[in-house]
């Protein structure tokens, strides 16, 4: 019986585009940078912003950090993919290396708002898994806002503000995790992350290898 097969298909399976979104404090930072640091298919995107760096955050790393003037000129010119303003500072995704990691059959974690969710659905929505993180409690959302120390008391007194405005976009995700433990909370993600990798429709060369099986000869 011959059991091997001549020549295999090209096992390359496409892309996806996993965005997290929270209200500030809930956790999807920390949750995004332990699943990229895990699986090296998924590469964060790295996105242009005009906030000032935090400390111990380096250009071109965390975030491409730009002036008002070249973010505007960036995005009239059409170079984002998606864009948005953010406790008064601008945020965007280049376009080019997104969907060329994306061509490659690469993963592309996306750390962003739900106005950006929107606007990456809009553009790529059979290729994109959205998962919002929620806080256990509110109290829960003050406290981890204050303990991290990287703002100041007037800057988190407007994200508290804001979080239940971020919070009532939960119904536009696919997936929803609360993160009242941080490593069940990771488990959750890096599961479903993995399952949608095994989609059906992101393994095109599935059909190929299933007619090779049938052609050999039993």
């Amino acid at each position: 019986m011959n059991d091997s097969i001549s020549s295999p298909p090209d096992r390359t399976r496409r892309g996806l585009l996993l965005v997290i979104s929270s209200p500030s404090g809930a956790g999807k930072t920390s949750l995004a940078q332990r699943l990229t640091g895990e699986f090296s298919d998924l590469g964060l995107s790295v996105s242009c912003t005009t906030r000032a760096p935090r400390p111990g955050e380096r250009d071109g790393r965390e975030y491409v950090f730009l002036d008002q003037a070249e973010f505007e000129a960036r995005r009239r010119r059409g170079d984002f993919l998606e864009w948005a303003e953010v406790h008064e500072n601008l945020y965007g995704t280049p376009r080019g290396p997104v969907m060329e990691r994306l061509g490659r059959g690469e993963d592309v974690l996306f750390d962003i708002d739900w106005q950006g969710a929107a606007q990456i659905r809009a553009a790529a929505a059979e290729d994109v898994v959205s998962v919002f993180i929620l806080p256990p409690t509110m109290a829960a959302l003050e406290r981890r806002l204050h303990t991290r120390a990287q703002d100041s008391h007037e800057v988190i007194a407007r994200r508290l503000a804001r979080a239940r405005g971020e919070i009532e976009r939960w119904p536009d995700y696919d997936y929803v995790i609360v993160n009242d433990d941080f490593d069940a909370a990771y488990a959750r993600l890096a599961r479903l992350y993995l399952a949608e990798r095994d989609r059906r429709l992101r393994n095109p060369w599935i059909g190929a290898f299933v007619k090779e099986l049938f052609a050999q000869t039993p």
